[in-house]
C-alpha cells in the first residue's frame, strides 16, 4: 500500500525516504467494495482520498433523485469534498466506488500537521489544489463555449480511461447530458 500515492508524490516533489517515513505515519489505507460510499452529502468530509486502486465519482443528487457527476476520480488521482474538508461544514457531495477501490486517507488533523511541519507536503498540496482549479476553470470555459461533439471529442482525449471504465449514462451525467442526447453527440461522431 502507498506505493501509488509516492510515486505521485516523488514525481511532482521528491522525498527523502525519512520524509516518506514521516508522511506516512498519517496515512490511513481504505477498502471500498463497488457502490459503497466514501462520504455522504450532509456528512462533514474528514478525509481526502488519494485513489491507489479501482473509481469513483464525486456527485449531488437533485430533487428528482437524478444524479450530477461533477468529478470521476481513478488510480493517481485524489478525491474529496474540499470545501467540507476544509470548512468543517456538511458535503454537498456524495462520493462512492464505481469499482472496488484502495484509497490512501489523509484526515483533516493529519494534514494540518502535515502542512505545519513538512514543506514539501503543503508544496504538493498547492500543485494538486492548482492543478484541479486549471482542470475546473477548463472543464468551465468548454461547457460555456464549446458544442457537444467538441465537448465529448476533448473529454475521450483528455481521459481515455475514464471512457474505457464507466458507463456512458455516468458519462452524460458528468458532462450535463442525458444518455439519449450523448448517444445522438457519439453516433454523430462515428458517422464523421
Amino acid at each position: 500500500m502507498y506505493e501509488l500515492f509516492f510515486q505521485n508524490f516523488n514525481k511532482k516533489i521528491l522525498l527523502t525516504e525519512e520524509e516518506e517515513e514521516q508522511i506516512k505515519h498519517y496515512l490511513t489505507p481504505k477498502k471500498l467494495r463497488k457502490k459503497q460510499y466514501l462520504l455522504q452529502e450532509g456528512d462533514v468530509c474528514k478525509y481526502v482520498a488519494f485513489i491507489e486502486k479501482g473509481a469513483l465519482k464525486a456527485y449531488s443528487v437533485d430533487d428528482k433523485g437524478n444524479e450530477h457527476i461533477i468529478q470521476f476520480g481513478l488510480e493517481g488521482w485524489i478525491i474529496s469534498d474540499l470545501y467540507s474538508f476544509l470548512t468543517g461544514e456538511p458535503a454537498t457531495y456524495n462520493i462512492d466506488a464505481i469499482e472496488d477501490a484502495e484509497l490512501v486517507l489523509i484526515s483533516k488533523s493529519a494534514h494540518e500537521k502535515l502542512l505545519q511541519t513538512l514543506p514539501k507536503y503543503e508544496t504538493f498540496t498547492r500543485l494538486n489544489i492548482t492543478g484541479a482549479y486549471i482542470a475546473m476553470q477548463r472543464r468551465l470555459t468548454s461547457i460555456i463555449s464549446s458544442p457537444l461533439d467538441e465537448r465529448y471529442a476533448n473529454f475521450t482525449a483528455l481521459y481515455p480511461d475514464i471512457v474505457q471504465r464507466v458507463p456512458q449514462h455516468m458519462i452524460a451525467s458528468y458532462m450535463g447530458l442525458t444518455p439519449e442526447t450523448l448517444s445522438r453527440v457519439r453516433q454523430k461522431m462515428f458517422r464523421k
